[in-house]
């Protein structure tokens, strides 16, 4: 599949993703799973939403 999240998208998005693991982990709450598909989209570069609605930050086509 090709990626469809772009350069600053993915860095916020894994950013984002450790801060609620690590929130959640803190907290010892299970909320902080939440991180986990936001990790995982940065990291592939892949969105099921992004594609879903046909968007696109990823520069290479």
């Amino acid at each position: 599949m090709q990626p469809n999240v772009g350069g600053i998208d993915r860095v916020l998005r894994i950013v984002l993703g450790l801060a609620i693991i690590g929130w959640g982990i803190y907290a010892q709450s299970w909320w902080g799973l939440l991180g986990v598909p936001l990790l995982f989209s940065g990291l592939t570069g892949q969105c099921f939403a992004y594609k879903l609605f046909g968007i696109s930050t990823c520069k290479v086509k």
